[in-house]
């Protein structure tokens, strides 16, 4: 038995974050674990074995967490001892956590220099250690960016600090451990490097803002030295520093930086003490970015002779690079996520220069980006005199530091190459708040595109965290504007925003989060900015009870707009809006029950109620027919739970009729796409679903990849089928928001359900599809890994065999599809039927059916998938001529491939299948294995 991956406050050994609502969590490990009896207790002592600061006494095993109720101080280590014990054995693991300065006042001042408009300013002073050195921390923040060095040595190993926020609400502090940067007897060198960042430089839509949140380049800090002799030495910034402007002469996120290393640093005058706020300097909430991983490139020369560096693979960061150039040689390195025609592109940057320039001083040395990033697959180099080497290059992959937590792997290499671009669009735009993109002028840590991604982030890495940050972040604007919730978040001084869906991540990401992880700890630091938006919906509304006469983007670039110029959809604005303040009043009901605010939750409760009736009212007949006829009205009606029992069957009927005159495609937005399959699977269409995520034509997830997508992108087709660009406009190649349909898939495919929040007790559900007869994947919930094996044999009776692994802690309830009182064998035990619990350990299930997962073709099967089976159109050709059109005609593959030949018979009178032949023809369909599903 092992006591495994504790966590703080979800953080692994967290130095100088806050650390209110404290909770400290663990795994346990043991093979064969089936039916544990545990015990848990913890202890904390100050950073001393015989200073213990709290304990429980040894209580049973309900869950892996503790809410730990302890007065911190600042500044202080905490050494954790966690201890399990089972009827013969007894095990303990440790870790730390430390405070940062919490309320402690900053003694130190903001420094910065006289020179406002400098783009780089240097901060820096010598410290002499005299005596020995027990341990040294720095509390430091900066406005915009900065980086901190000891004797040119870089702090810490992360990057852009202080990250981005509102910082006339909120500047963060970053604490460091430098005890073994600081040697004794010896006199150091503290130097301060200063950028614009989002604070000061240009930012924003439309060319951008300059000066934001403030005009000019400052820092603050505080090394706290405490020495062997027990005496404690504090080192401020103040009036005894230096400055000088650095060698960087321009740099701003959308701009990139221009770097001249032959500047060298002179010119040192004393500081200048700034006037600035200390009150919104708090412990930091943003976890660091950091280095991901790093990529090698390929030399591309395009036919007009332009030299390529191809990092195989869309992401953000920046390029390192081995400067080998003579002094005085500027290199120009311009980024972009595509070629066109085989030339460098990056239109779809729009007004983001996104370069970097060095200007070389001749020195043998690794060269890097300091106060910006980028979103880039592809370089453009210019100005080197020496022959290019692609082992001098490399991309920094740059995200917020977050754990790996879930992974699915399938039959289909298309499908795995998709999750895999799922995943990097995340890690991507995952840089301290969400954004919508890293490439263009944007950036933007939008909540619409947030919160329809957080459950799908929430099963793909440890995100509780970095939600909890970016709520915060929300919430902060919403107390700027009476529980108005903007666009995006930090606003960036922008007022735009209140609408369905966007403004709904006040209370939707919140409540993901504790429906994943099991902690309410952001709920209880959201709970009154959840309710004021609410109540700001009803003082807005121009219709009680519904949500009307607001500004909405609708269901944001859906296909089945009937104005093209307008991106928000056909489904009613006004209906989306309403179910979304159904659904948040309703969650703010809930986490009222959960913080045991039983008045609210009466209030908000009813509010809920009156909701839904008012919009099955105004949207639903009696016998369940939409007033909306587009694949998010019934999808959302679906999942959110609007219909009634007796009305699902009339709108799942409508929905499929729907997406069938849809030729069996989607045509959902924003708004739609995360729901459309899920309504599908919950409701006996999984078959139907599938076939819509397997779709590999436009509009489908599998045209990007069959493109070559390596990430996720903003449109279905911002890339049309002939590999340019969509002339529309708005075509980032790194979004994430249609990535949202891998919550689909661990959910349907891999089949992992939470039912209680934070899964310790889990539905295990997968619904098959011979299509994909093999699927495996995992998913780390805080109590250990859950791991899926599937595979539907290729025996007569297409045996289901699974494996499966539920971790120490957790409860499983197996529920498999068309097993209904089959005899389902786990680890050789018969068992009959499904609903069955499963507790800790390693199974073997298997089971037969009662119908295989074998399909064929049928009546509606568009013409151009039977032709590409030979076997199939030589059996047609033998009953009627009628394929002859197609092979004499390629081009009416084109323009009538997607009907069926039922269809095309009905619509061209031409085609003229006698009714004997067509009958003849939908027997042999329904009776014919789809060719790719053929042993």
């Amino acid at each position: 038995m092992k006591i495994m991956h504790i966590l703080v406050n979800h953080m692994s050994e967290p130095l100088g974050f806050e650390l209110k609502n404290l909770r400290i969590e663990f795994q346990v490990q043991q093979d064969h674990a089936n039916n544990i009896k545990l015990q848990k207790k913890i202890q904390i002592y100050l950073d001393s074995p015989n200073s213990l600061e709290y304990q429980t006494d040894w209580q049973d095993f309900p869950n892996n967490y503790f809410n730990v109720d302890l007065d911190l101080q600042p500044r202080t280590r905490y050494q954790v001892v966690i201890s399990i014990r089972s009827v013969n054995q007894e095990i303990q693991a440790q870790t730390w956590f430390e405070t940062g300065k919490m309320s402690e006042p900053f003694s130190a001042h903001w420094i910065g220099n006289a020179d406002i408009d400098s783009a780089n300013i240097i901060l820096q002073r010598e410290l002499a250690i005299n005596k020995p050195l027990k341990k040294a921390r720095l509390y430091i923040s900066g406005l915009g960016l900065y980086e901190t060095y000891i004797d040119g040595q870089k702090v810490g190993q992360e990057y852009l600090t202080p990250g981005v926020s509102a910082y006339d609400q909120f500047v963060q502090v970053q604490t460091y451990d430098i005890t073994r940067q600081l040697v004794t007897m010896r006199t150091h060198k503290l130097c301060i490097g200063c950028g614009d960042g989002w604070y000061k430089g240009n930012f924003g839509f439309d060319g951008g803002q300059d000066c934001i949140y403030g005009n000019r380049q400052q820092a603050i800090a505080e090394y706290h030295l405490d020495f062997t002799d027990g005496s404690h030495q504090v080192i401020i910034t103040d009036q005894n520093w230096q400055t000088t402007t650095g060698p960087i002469k321009k740099a701003a996120i959308y701009y990139g930086e221009d770097y001249d290393a032959t500047d060298l640093l002179k010119d040192w005058q004393p500081v200048e003490l700034i006037e600035q706020s200390k009150t919104v300097l708090r412990d930091r909430l943003s976890l660091p970015i950091t280095v991901n991983q790093r990529l090698v490139p390929k030399l591309i020369q395009t036919p007009s002779g332009e030299q390529i560096l191809d990092f195989g693979q869309n992401q953000a960061g920046w390029i390192e690079f081995y400067n080998r150039e003579p002094s005085g040689i500027k290199l120009s390195f311009e980024m972009g996520e595509i070629l066109q025609n085989g030339e460098f592109y990056r239109d779809n940057l729009r007004e983001a220069r996104a370069t970097f320039t060095y200007v070389s001083n001749g020195k043998s040395e690794w060269v890097r980006p300091h106060f910006t990033y980028f979103g880039y697959r592809y370089v453009k180099v210019s100005g080197n005199t020496l022959p290019l080497n692609a082992e001098d290059y490399q991309a920094a992959v740059l995200c917020s530091q977050m754990e790996d937590t879930g992974s699915i792997t399938t039959n289909s290499s298309l499908v795995n190459r998709l999750f895999k671009n799922v995943i990097w669009g995340q890690r991507s735009n995952f840089l301290d708040i969400p954004t919508d993109c890293p490439q263009r002028d944007e950036r933007l840590g939008w909540t619409g595109d947030a919160n329809i991604f957080s459950q799908t982030a929430a099963y793909n890495m440890n995100v509780f965290a970095f939600f909890k940050k970016y709520a915060h972040d929300i919430a902060l604007e919403q107390q700027q504007n009476d529980g108005f919730v903007p666009m995006y978040a930090p606003a960036m001084g922008q007022k735009d925003g209140g609408a369905a869906v966007w403004a709904d991540a006040a209370t939707m990401i919140p409540w993901n989060m504790y429906q994943i992880y099991g902690d309410p700890a952001i709920l209880r630091q959201n709970y009154s900015q959840m309710k004021a938006w609410v109540d700001w919906i009803s003082q807005h509304t121009t219709t009680p009870n519904l949500w009307t006469g607001t500004f909405q983007f609708g269901d944001w670039l859906a296909l089945d707009g009937e104005n093209p110029g307008k991106p928000t959809g056909k489904t009613d604005e006004d209906f989306i809006a309403s179910i979304y303040y159904y659904c948040s009043t309703n969650i703010v009901a809930q986490t009222a029950q959960l913080l045991k605010d039983p008045a609210n939750y009466r209030r908000y409760l009813a509010q809920a109620r009156n909701i839904k009736k008012a919009i099955q009212q105004e949207y639903i007949t009696a016998n369940g027919r939409l007033a909306i006829d587009s694949q998010t009205a019934y999808s959302l009606a679906l999942c959110f739970d609007i219909v009634t029992q007796e009305q699902k069957e009339h709108v799942v009927a409508d929905l499929v009729r729907r997406i069938n005159l849809d030729k069996q495609h989607l045509t959902t937005g924003f708004v739609g796409t995360p729901y459309l399959c899920q309504a599908l699977s919950d409701n006996g269409q999984h078959k139907l679903a599938t076939t819509i995520f397997l779709n590999e034509d436009f509009p489908s997830w599998l045209y990007a990849v069959k493109l070559g997508a390596t990430t996720v992108w903003e449109r279905w087709d911002s890339v049309q089928a002939d590999g340019t660009i969509n002339s529309q406009g708005m075509n980032s190649l790194n979004h994430y928001s249609i990535g949202a349909i891998m919550a689909w898939a661990y959910k349907y495919l891999l089949g992992i359900k939470a039912q209680t929040p934070g899964f310790q007790k889990t539905t295990f559900s997968p619904q098959f599809d011979y299509r994909l007869p093999r699927v495996e994947g995992s998913f780390q919930t805080s109590y250990g890994k859950i791991a899926v094996q599937s595979a539907i044999e290729t025996d007569e009776q297409h045996t289901i065999l699974i494996k499966l692994v539920v971790p120490i802690g957790v409860d499983l309830q197996v529920f498999l599809p068309r097993s209904q009182q089959q005899i389902i064998s786990v680890n050789q035990q018969e068992k009959i039927g499904d609903g069955f619990w499963l507790s800790s350990g390693e199974y073997q299930i298997s089971y037969q059916p009662t119908l295989d997962y074998i399909e064929r073709y049928t009546p509606q099967t568009p013409v151009k998938q039977i032709l590409v089976d030979q076997d199939l159109v030589a059996q047609i050709m033998d009953i009627d001529p009628v394929l002859n059109f197609f092979v004499q005609d390629p081009q009416a593959i084109d323009n009538f491939g997607s009907m069926s030949l039922t269809e095309m018979n009905t619509t061209f009178p031409f085609i003229n299948i006698s009714e004997q032949h067509l009958q003849q023809i939908n027997d042999l369909l329904t009776q014919t294995e789809i060719l790719s599903e053929r042993k």
